[in-house]
């Protein structure tokens, strides 16, 4: 089956055909980091992780780069704020989104660059903007005619005569209020770059422009983001990389938001959920699961009863798994998923149908546990890791295994493992001699402890209940 992708540009589903056969190449606008990352901001990491494990699992060659965007008015108001050197507002919130994308099993990117450490190729741009007539200079400013490019806002599918764009703070000598801004003039006691136009700083848009240019070419397959960028920041990359000359963009994916009481998720409204608060209360794998199971083009409406839930049903998964490793050891994942998976990720990475083959084949898998058919525990246990792998969920990958995810998790999980075994045996023990009443309090015990005791015909198993 061929693969589709619903390309926002064309407001339809489009076959996929890359430029170069058996290569993908993605560019994902990354974070900005003036604050630490909450769920939302880390939504679109995990949407774009999972097709760039099924891009991979089809056999193409991917190559994924995540920008940072380093220098901004937030930052800078931050800064200013604070008492801080912008420089060290964001490098702390950039090691907080990558310990954000590390907990929740995001791969690294193939490259992440920083917005300030591409100046140069910025000032290159503006220059042949200018020379051409896209772009003019006015009070130290750099802007961008939006009537030198007729296809303005054929993304967002907008008219220009409707566009209400009032200049920023500071953005002085536009021609037309709606032209934005490439460089911005530094004021006094802001950090700024030399460039021929004077001190100043990168304009939101540009930066991604320059890198994607530099990293990914003329021309490349996938560029991707939240909904929310659709316009101005998409729109206005397409109008200033187009002018200079690069085709940019064959097919444009946006993730939808994480809501709070039907709000998108964002600091200034107060609603936001950090993960690093997160991770404490739920574990990753879990968060993981929530956030990467919805289609990546539906809304996720934050709830704790949500959380619950994904929790329950991850763990009905990781519960077949562990039980099947017990009866016939750790199955290599399967080279291939199963057709209806492979269908469902090809139409539009369909993840919530690929999601409900996981769920039916682990009955499957359950089933031939009751009747003792290894065989089929071991054919349904290599299915399931292989599904589960594209999705970043398999309990066995070296992330996950013992609840990973910190560096921690499996030498905490060996060493509650040793206590919760001698609890058992101490359990069993009391059971021989018919001492239930003891042997029932340390289940009970246990169960306060928030674990789930399962006697199977190899012995006691233990596991982490629900919440």
């Amino acid at each position: 089956m061929t693969l589709r992708l619903y390309d926002t540009s064309a407001r339809q589903i489009r076959d996929f055909t890359p430029l170069t056969p058996g290569c993908v190449s993605i560019y994902l606008c990354g974070a900005t980091v003036q604050a630490a990352p909450h769920i939302g901001h880390i939504r679109s990491g995990l949407n774009f992780d999972i097709m760039r494990r099924w891009f991979a699992h089809r056999g193409y060659e991917v190559t994924f780069v995540r920008n940072v965007t380093d220098i901004d008015d937030k930052i800078i108001a931050k800064s200013a704020e604070q008492g801080r050197p912008w420089w060290a507002i964001g490098y702390a919130n950039e090691r907080a989104f990558d310990e954000a994308y590390t907990a929740l099993g995001c791969l690294p990117p193939t490259y992440e660059p920083r917005a300030t450490g591409h100046i140069p190729e910025m000032v290159e741009m503006m220059r042949t903007l200018i020379d051409s007539g896209h772009a003019y200079a006015a009070d130290g400013n750099v802007y961008f005619d939006v009537r030198s490019f007729p296809d303005y806002l054929s993304l967002s599918n907008q008219e220009l005569d409707d566009l209400r764009q009032p200049a920023g703070e500071g953005e002085t000598g536009k021609r037309d209020p709606r032209d934005f801004a490439l460089w911005k003039a530094a004021k006094p006691g802001e950090p700024g770059w030399e460039t021929p136009w004077g001190p100043g700083r990168p304009g939101w848009h540009l930066e991604c422009s320059a890198m994607a240019h530099k990293y990914l070419g003329r021309a490349f397959d996938i560029h991707g983001g939240g909904v929310d960028l659709v316009f101005p920041h998409h729109e206005n990359e397409i109008a200033q990389s187009r002018a200079y000359g690069d085709e940019f963009a064959g097919y444009w994916l946006h993730n939808a938001w994480v809501t709070m009481s039907g709000e998108k998720m964002s600091k200034s409204l107060g609603n936001s959920v950090l993960v690093s608060e997160m991770v404490r209360r739920w574990r990753p794998v879990v968060l993981r699961y929530y956030l990467g199971t919805p289609h990546y083009r539906s809304t996720i409406e934050y709830s704790e009863e949500a959380l619950r839930e994904a929790e329950a049903a991850y763990g009905r998964i990781e519960g077949f798994v562990q039980r099947a490793v017990e009866q016939v050891g750790a199955v290599e994942p399967a080279a291939r998923v199963p057709e209806e998976f492979a269908a469902a990720m090809d139409d539009d990475f369909g993840v919530p149908q690929a999601l409900a083959v996981v769920h039916n084949t682990v009955r499957q898998g359950n089933a031939a546990l009751g009747e003792g058919d290894k065989d089929s525990v071991t054919t349904t246990l290599a299915d399931v890791r292989a599904m589960l792998g594209v999705l970043g969920l398999d309990p066995l990958d070296a992330h996950w295994a013992g609840g990973a995810g910190d560096g921690r998790g499996e030498g905490l999980h060996e060493a509650v493992d040793a206590l919760v075994g001698l609890l058992l045996e101490q359990r069993q023990a009391a059971r021989a001699r018919k001492d239930y009443a003891a042997a029932d309090a340390i289940r009970d015990r246990l169960q306060q402890a928030g674990l789930v005791i399962e006697d199977t015909p190899s012995g006691p198993r233990w596991e982490l209940g629900p919440r």
